[in-house]
């Protein structure tokens, strides 16, 4: 059966040809790990997740790579600010190396709470700098960038076009649009690949510029090609990544071999929340731990977000949240009146189920006309063991573990023994050992919930 995805490159849905027969191979941008991931983050590892599923359960073999980017990330997304790795470690007091690590933990821990699948392959920066090098001396060599006394250039004006992703005409721009900061760059767009450090910077290495450190961009360039070559099959990422640094990736692999890395970009679209904007001054940034605190299945979350298809803004409630609650428990519950039905199904019923489930994650994993058949499974009047397999089948792609009983597990001896040191820091008021208390609690792997009884942990699955 063949599989469409919209290509946000060309702006239309295609059928999926991969570059080699029964293999996808897979680019994703992973996490900077700076802060912990929120739940719009985690939105874009679901949908990421689900292509993974959707491909498996067509057949493919995948090779998919994701990176942790500990290093280059500027605090504007473009060439302005610090790293956003030092000024998380400053407000901290810790190591860029201890934020990466303690950060990286947690992001792979709300993977795990999710059933999200790791990629094949899962590659640092900061591990991978000599390839970075060696990509940045390939630009220059083939007349694509240039040295100021700050930074190393992409020269965007070498391009047949630039702009190939985001559709920004720069002829349409007026001069100076995009802020300066060097006025030594030759265009405005320019963007910065490698960056000479001042003398205090804690992150820097040798190169031919003296100590630097790499720009955000080309990390995915170097080891996406490192790992999957020239060209892959397909690039995935939220839609924030289109403009830059999506844009910048393909303008770097142009410049080093003629080509754009993948054949087909794949983009998740914003979380809402309460219909608006996430964001700090609000206060309402959430993380899956938040609602994990709040009493629910952290696949609650996975659920929720299939209500809605990947490409279009999905508005977070937490009356959304609790329908979404209600509808995993029913879900389990019709499972397991199937499992135990005696009802003997017609192979055609079955097989047409089947069949458009298959047609609707295959038609740019529309999850929402997938979940509309799990349901008639659900719904219908005799109760068979056949149904009961076809619906694990559909979970392969689901993730929601229809299958599992929600168990209690004994708590270690060390987690009830920090727990009760917590409990007597808040009782003492001593609000920042609490804190230290509970994320250490959470980086062992479990959650700690605050109720008006006290507080419990829960082993993060």
């Amino acid at each position: 059966m063949e599989i469409k995805f919209y290509n946000t490159l060309t702006k239309q849905k295609e059928n999926f040809i991969p570059l080699n027969i029964g293999e996808a191979k897979i680019y994703s941008c992973g996490p900077t790990v700076y802060k912990n991931a929120t739940i719009g983050n985690m939105r874009t590892n679901i949908f990421q997740d689900v292509l993974r599923r959707v491909l498996k359960y067509n057949g493919y073999k995948l090779k998919h790579v994701m990176n942790i980017t500990d290093v280059g990330h500027l605090v504007s997304d473009g060439d302005e600010g610090e790293d956003k790795m030092l000024k998380s470690a400053r407000e901290e007091n810790k190591s860029p190396l201890e934020i990466a690590e303690y950060y990286t933990k947690l992001f792979f821990n709300d993977l795990d709470a999710l059933n999200i699948e790791k990629p094949e392959i899962i590659c640092k920066a900061t591990d991978h700098i000599n390839e970075m090098l060696e990509y940045v001396k390939k630009l220059i060599a083939n007349g694509y960038a240039y040295e100021t006394s700050t930074a190393i250039y992409f020269d965007v004006s070498k391009l047949d076009k630039y702009g190939i992703l985001s559709g920004i005409n720069l002829d349409e721009q007026k001069s100076g649009a995009r802020v300066e900061v060097d006025k030594e760059k030759k265009n405005p767009y320019d963007f910065a690949l490698w960056i000479k450090a001042p003398e205090n910077h804690l992150m820097k290495w040798d190169s031919p510029w003296g100590p630097s450190y790499p720009g955000w961009h080309i990390e995915c360039s170097a080891m996406s090609s490192k790992y999957l070559g020239e060209q892959f099959d397909i690039h995935t990422g939220g839609i924030d990544l289109i403009p830059t640094h999506h844009e910048n990736e393909i303008a770097q692999s142009k410049g080093a071999c003629g080509k754009i890395p993948a054949r087909y970009w794949m983009h998740g679209e914003y979380l809402l929340i309460n219909g608006g904007k996430m964001s700090k001054s609000l206060g309402n940034v959430y993380l899956l731990e938040d609602i994990i605190k709040r009493g629910y299945n952290p696949l609650v979350y996975r659920l929720f977000s299939y209500s809605c298809h990947y490409r279009n803004k999905l508005n977070f409630t937490w009356e959304g949240i609790d329908a979404a609650s209600k509808s995993l428990e029913r879900l389990k519950e019709g499972y397991k009146k199937h499992l135990t039905g005696e009802d003997n199904i017609n192979k055609e019923i079955v097989d047409e189920f089947e069949k458009r489930f298959h047609e609707a994650i295959n038609d740019d994993l529309n999850m929402p006309l997938a979940m509309g058949v799990v349901w008639e499974v659900i719904r219908y009047e005799k109760k068979s063991k056949q149904l009961a397999d076809l619906l694990l089948k559909f979970d392969t792609v689901l993730g929601l573990k229809i299958d599992e009983e929600n168990q209690k597990e004994e708590i270690p001896e060390e987690i009830t023994n920090l727990l009760e040191q917590r409990q007597k820091a808040r009782e003492d008021k001593n609000w920042a050992e609490s804190d230290k208390l509970r994320d250490l609690i959470k980086e062992k792997g479990y959650l700690v919930k605050d109720g008006k009884d006290g507080a419990t942990v829960e082993k993060i699955k």
